[in-house]
Parts: C-alpha cells; sequence; structure tokens
C-alpha cells in the first residue's frame, strides 16, 4: 500500500466552476465559492478537486477555448485566489488537478492572433495553416476533415490567404505539435501550474494532438447521417490517433514524473467506442499517460449485463497491469440519475455510489453527483450550449448537466445570491445538500459512507478483483481480494427480490439499506430490490 500513489488509492471530483458556488452574486461560480464549499468535500472524503477550465477565454465554449494558458479568467478570480485556493485544499487534505485544454486555443490567444497574420513570422506554424485546394490566395478546403461541433473544419482567413483547421469551432483553432515550439510552450503552461501546486492534469481530447503531417482526407464511410453531419461520415485515419503520439506524451509524462505523485489522465476522442485504443495510451511507458477515460460503462443502459459487459471489456483492454478509471458523469453527457433513473433514481444512485468506489481503479465523481442531481435542459431561449444553439432540438445541448450546485433550499439553492447563469432544476428545494447531509438513507451519505470505507480498506484501494466470466441477469457481483482479505459486492439491480449464493464473504460492511443487516436463508444471501451489499471475509 505504501507504494500506491495518491491517484490510485485516492478519489478525484470533478468541478465545473461556473456552477458549483458563486461569491459574489454575479451568477456564475468562482474560486472563492470553491473555497467556501471545501469543507462540504472534505466531509464527502474524497482526495482531489479536478477543475474544468479556469483560464481567461471568450467562453465560444465556455473555458475549452483559452485565451492565455498562465492566468485566472476574472470572473473566476485571479491567481492570488487560485493561490489561496490550493493552499485552503492543502489544509483540508485535498490535491488541485487542472484542465488541460492543449488541442486547440482560442482564436482570441495571442499566439493565433500573431500566426494569422504573419505567414512567415515565428509564430506563423503553430497552427494547422494551409493553401485552399485551388493554390495560394484560393478557396475551397484542403481537405474532408470535420468539425467535431458540425460541418467542416476549415476556415479562411484572409489576412494569411490560407485556411486553419478547427476540431471544434471555428474559434478553437488547433495548434500544431509537430511544431517543436509548440510543444517547448505548452511545457511551460504545465511548469507554470505544477509550480503553482498543481498535482495532476486532466488533458482534453489529448488524441488530437497529432494529425497526419500531409493532411490528407480521411476515407468516407457509408453513414447516410454523414451527409447532415460530415464528421460521422468518415474513418478518422488522419486527424487523430497518430503512431508518433510520443512527440507530445514523451514530454508531459517527463514533466509530470519529475514531481513525485503528480499523474496525467487522457480524454480520448469517442472513447466509449474505442477502449482498446484508450487503454494503450494509459501506463507506465514514457510515452504513455498515467490514466485514460473510458465512457463505456456511463453509456450503458441500466442492469446487471450491460455494466458487467463494459466492466469486463475496460479491464480486459487494460490487462492485468493497467489501472482503470471509472466515470459515471460529467461536463459532457446527461447526468446519471436521469439516465438511469425513472422511479427507482435514489436507489440506483446508491447502487451506483457503491460501484463507483468499489471497483479496482480510480473512481472520478461529477459536483452534484453526490446527490443524486437530475438533469435539466432549459426552455430553448435560454440554451448556452454552443451544441445545443446549433443543434436543437436533435441534441439539445450539454446545459442540461451544468445548472448549478444545489446547496441548500432557497430561490437560488445556496449557489449565488443573485440570477444563476442557467437555471435550477426545480426540485432542488427538496433535493439538496443541506437536506440530505443528516439522513442516513439519503444518497449523499451513501457517498460519504462508502468513500470513507474505501479510504480505510486496502482491499478496495489496492485489491485484485475477479469479474464472473458470465453475467447474472439481475445481480451484478464481483470480489476483491488481497493477500487473505477478500471482499464481495452484490448489487441487485432489479426492483425484484434476489437470492445469491454466500461465500466466504459474512461480514456485512456496507448496505444500501440503512439498518437492515444482510439476510442469510439456506446458505443464501436475501438481497432486496435495488439493494446493494459490501460483505467482507473479516470485520470492517
Amino acid at each position: 500500500m505504501g507504494d500506491l500513489p495518491w491517484w490510485k488509492r485516492g478519489v478525484v471530483y470533478q468541478i465545473y466552476p461556473r456552477s458549483f458556488m458563486d461569491s459574489d452574486g454575479d451568477g456564475i461560480g468562482d474560486l472563492q465559492g470553491i473555497i467556501d464549499r471545501l469543507d462540504h468535500l472534505a466531509d464527502l472524503g474524497v482526495d482531489a478537486i479536478w477543475l474544468s477550465p479556469i483560464q481567461p477565454s471568450p467562453d465560444a465554449d465556455f473555458g475549452y477555448d483559452i485565451s492565455d494558458y498562465c492566468d485566472v479568467h476574472p470572473q473566476y478570480g485571479s491567481l492570488e485566489t487560485f493561490d489561496a485556493l490550493v493552499a485552503a485544499c492543502r489544509e483540508r487534505g485535498l490535491r488541485v488537478v487542472l484542465d488541460g485544454v492543449f488541442n486547440h486555443s482560442s482564436d482570441e490567444h495571442a499566439w493565433f492572433q500573431e500566426s494569422r497574420q504573419d505567414r512567415a513570422g515565428p509564430k506563423a506554424d503553430w497552427y494547422l495553416w494551409r493553401d485552399g485546394r485551388g493554390g495560394p490566395g484560393q478557396t475551397g478546403a484542403p481537405n474532408n476533415w470535420a468539425s467535431t461541433f458540425g460541418g467542416g473544419g476549415w476556415e479562411y482567413a484572409p489576412e494569411r490567404q490560407q485556411y486553419f483547421f478547427h476540431s471544434f469551432l471555428k474559434k478553437q483553432p488547433d495548434l500544431n505539435w509537430r511544431e517543436p515550439a509548440v510543444v517547448d510552450a505548452i511545457e511551460g503552461v504545465l511548469r507554470f501550474w505544477l509550480e503553482r501546486g498543481v498535482e495532476g492534469f486532466r488533458l482534453d481530447v489529448f488524441n488530437c494532438y497529432l494529425k497526419h503531417p500531409e493532411l490528407p482526407s480521411n476515407p468516407r464511410t457509408w453513414n447516410p447521417a454523414g451527409l447532415l453531419y460530415p464528421y460521422i461520415g468518415q474513418r478518422h485515419l488522419h486527424d487523430r490517433d497518430q503512431d508518433d503520439m510520443g512527440i507530445a506524451l514523451s514530454m508531459m509524462r517527463r514533466v509530470a514524473d519529475e514531481r513525485p505523485g503528480r499523474f496525467l489522465v487522457g480524454e480520448t476522442l469517442d472513447e466509449d467506442r474505442r477502449y482498446r485504443e484508450a487503454a494503450g495510451y494509459a501506463g507506465s511507458g514514457e510515452d504513455q499517460l498515467h490514466l485514460a477515460f473510458n465512457f463505456h460503462l456511463l453509456r450503458s443502459r441500466w442492469g446487471a449485463k450491460a455494466f458487467h459487459t463494459a466492466i469486463m471489456a475496460w479491464t480486459q483492454a487494460l490487462g492485468p497491469d493497467g489501472w482503470a478509471t471509472w466515470v459515471l458523469s460529467n461536463h459532457d453527457f446527461p447526468r446519471h440519475a436521469s439516465r438511469w433513473g425513472g422511479r427507482w433514481a435514489d436507489a440506483r444512485c446508491r447502487l451506483v455510489a457503491i460501484l463507483a468506489m468499489t471497483l479496482r481503479g480510480t473512481p472520478f465523481l461529477y459536483y452534484g453527483e453526490e446527490i443524486g442531481m437530475r438533469e435539466h435542459t432549459p426552455p430553448r431561449a435560454q440554451i448556452q450550449d454552443p451544441v445545443g444553439k446549433r443543434f436543437w432540438p436533435v441534441h439539445r445541448g450539454r446545459d442540461g448537466c451544468r445548472t448549478p450546485m444545489q446547496w441548500e433550499e432557497g430561490a437560488s439553492a445556496g449557489f449565488t445570491s443573485g440570477q444563476p447563469w442557467l437555471p435550477l432544476h426545480p426540485d432542488h428545494a427538496g433535493r439538496n445538500a443541506a437536506a440530505q447531509r443528516g439522513d442516513p438513507g439519503s444518497v449523499l451519505s451513501t457517498y460519504r459512507d462508502v468513500i470513507a470505507l474505501r479510504r480505510r480498506s486496502p482491499v478496495l484501494q489496492a485489491g485484485d478483483m475477479d469479474l464472473p466470466e458470465q453475467p447474472h441477469a439481475k445481480v451484478l457481483s464481483y470480489r476483491r481480494s488481497l493477500g487473505d482479505a477478500s471482499v464481495q459486492v452484490l448489487l441487485n439491480m432489479s426492483p425484484q427480490p434476489q437470492r445469491w449464493p454466500a461465500g466466504a464473504e459474512r461480514h456485512l460492511l456496507y448496505g444500501t439499506h440503512p439498518g437492515r443487516p444482510a439476510e442469510l436463508e439456506d446458505g443464501e444471501i436475501l438481497l432486496a430490490p435495488h439493494e446493494g451489499l459490501v460483505l467482507g471475509n473479516e470485520p470492517g
């Protein structure tokens, strides 16, 4: 256990800063607001907070279009406020992880402004520039690469009489990672924040850093929807996942490993369908990240078989020496209380709280997950997300999972004294942290209890995991073991009682039904509807 780094033992809590806590009444969350609510996180028991982007940005994509990598957006505070946040976290045993958005910058970044003005200047090649199909000064996109946010991926800049490529919005031009000066500049950014006390980075769509050096068109696919949404009408062979990704990753790994305990976790674009590729990016190699995300479980339908399949696929892709990440909700997907909830939403939230804390790997929680916050998409006129604005009503955007944190009863749920930047979920008067804090049967109490169980259990932190080869139709089960100690997890994912053969683990370590002992009858464990049990062969 002494050799296990904190990011394997711990729990990471993602904060979307605009929506966590507003300290000054402008309706937008900020760093001082996070400081004001750190006791909630310390009480919850998490080990680190991961902040979605806090750097200056015109907010075309709400922070994922950075205009200055080494400063703080004035709406969130200042570098001094950030330093105060790091200090306040350390007082509570918490670490700070930042979002690293390095595939692209804002078109308002000084780097891009200089690059677009002068094709012969020092930063001429810091972005992906190409002549039009007809030659210099001619229009016509250089190839067929598309934007993930819809339409083509090339935008013409009259100043240079060339096109630049953008994987996302046209206000998010892609950096050219094949330019050594770009690699050096990003290294400087990493060091800047590490020296201020940051202990890790979540790397946004890092597998898109490198593109084919000759920028050939991608092969097309036979997907009729590609006529309306070109991105899914091609195989992305040349605009991501290049064989020489080490140009970027080896530098980042080297910088992180210079300081023991620092880590890098990568988000691969389309990772839910490409978990084998995602697994290949994570490991102990000098050109690998420490961890990679996989959202196959997040996208699964509710059910023991579906969850079993997703867990098995990810762990097998990682191999026996790999270390998994487990994510149930984040800032890009509908909240799982709504995806999986239905009439049993809270019961299912309690089950997946056990799941996240007892699987082998590192759990990443999303703010509000601990109180079972629901999805709440605003009316069309109030949509903020550029994805929702463009694709309504086919895709209503990501605002629904970014609504303000529900702290307490009141007009603004304790989030702000002003008007929230997004409307609150109507259920905030009854569903909030204050209301759940003293309720032993609440979702919040479940998260707090199972995080505490994980913290005191070497088996759950470091033990091996045995997942049955064949799934059960109703009950998700697995066993964790370390030396002579073992823990069995049983999750009845159905609304009917279930019976399960009792094993060596007879001591109840935790159950989702407070005050109810683990019932045994004729050598079988009786599981109530939507009941989860954590059983040990030794008292907890």
